[in-house]
């Protein structure tokens, strides 16, 4: 279930609401192009943006749109234990397949924490959850040793690993051998990563050429790293460009050039600045995308 070309999709939205035709019609663009699986409500979603009912919605509609053709791996990490639960709880009810668990943020919990709020999620909810560690973001890393003494509670899965250090991912695989499924959180280290063993990526740049990650994920899986690393030097410029600012402002920007969603967003997101927003528009048009 967990391996390949994961797209971590965007919510779209319309006169500040969820644009439900939209993201149904995306969901049902990344099934024909060959995505593997769809994470709703993670941070190129905006969860943090969506309000209880909006986050359960967004979730249900991936459920009912994908049909169990792909897995969901649905967004429902929070900065409470007890949130998480609930969030998570409410995911498996609507038929999920698995929970992406971002580390708690701003709370900076020391390891034993990470540990403990992990471990009572899994204890509560008897589904495959997958961490996600991303520093950035959270202001808190999960080492490679949390992971280990994670890996041992049967329905922790996998994890996604956002830090871009190379030497931790490293050290995670090592320490875990095939109990956890290690994948890339960020476009640029996906073939790296998934040279040290990783199995896939949850991917922004997927949002905007969903059959090309695809396809290098599926060459790696294969062993046939020079037609994989043919396209991984290909998807650069595109990768820098999801980039420029914020996640998940220039996917979200690059899918309206597209004519795919409305170049909408929550505060505290906002448009790009129309300096970016050219540099954007360049990278599109020389992929021939707009």
């Amino acid at each position: 279930m967990l391996k390949g070309s994961i797209v971590a999709i965007v919510t779209p939205f319309k006169k500040g609401k969820v644009d439900e035709k939209a993201f149904g019609d995306l969901i049902e663009w990344h099934i024909s192009q060959g995505t593997n699986a769809i994470v709703p409500c993670g941070t190129t979603g905006e969860a943090s943006t969506l309000d209880y009912k909006e986050h359960y919605r967004v979730i249900e509609i991936a459920v009912k749109v994908v049909n169990k053709k792909i897995p969901v791996i649905a967004g429902t990490g929070a900065n409470s234990t007890d949130e998480t639960i609930e969030i998570t709880e409410h995911a498996k009810k609507s038929g999920a397949d698995a929970a992406l668990l971002v580390a708690p943020y701003y709370n900076k919990p020391t390891q034993e924490g990470l540990y403990r709020h992990y471990k009572l999620i899994a204890e509560k909810i008897d589904m495959p959850l997958v961490l996600y560690n991303v520093p950035g973001r959270t202001a808190v890393n999960i080492l490679p040793s949390t992971v280990a003494r994670l890996a041992e509670i049967k329905n922790i899965v996998a994890i996604k690993e956002a830090t871009g250090d190379m030497k931790q991912v490293s050290e995670v695989i090592r320490l875990c051998g095939n109990k956890i499924t290690v994948i890339s959180g960020d476009d640029f280290t996906t073939l790296t990563l998934m040279a040290l063993g990783g199995k896939g990526t949850i991917s922004v740049s997927a949002n905007v050429m969903p059959k090309e990650v695809s396809k290098m994920c599926a060459y790696m899986l294969k062993g046939q790293y020079d037609k994989a690393r043919e396209i991984h030097f290909k998807l650069e410029p595109l990768n820098a460009a999801m980039f420029i600012e914020t996640n998940p402002i220039p996917v979200k920007t690059a899918l309206a050039m597209m004519g795919k969603i409305q170049e909408e967003f929550r505060l505290p997101l906002c448009e790009m600045s129309p300096a970016n927003k050219e540099k954007l528009k360049k990278v599109l048009q020389d992929y021939k995308l707009i």
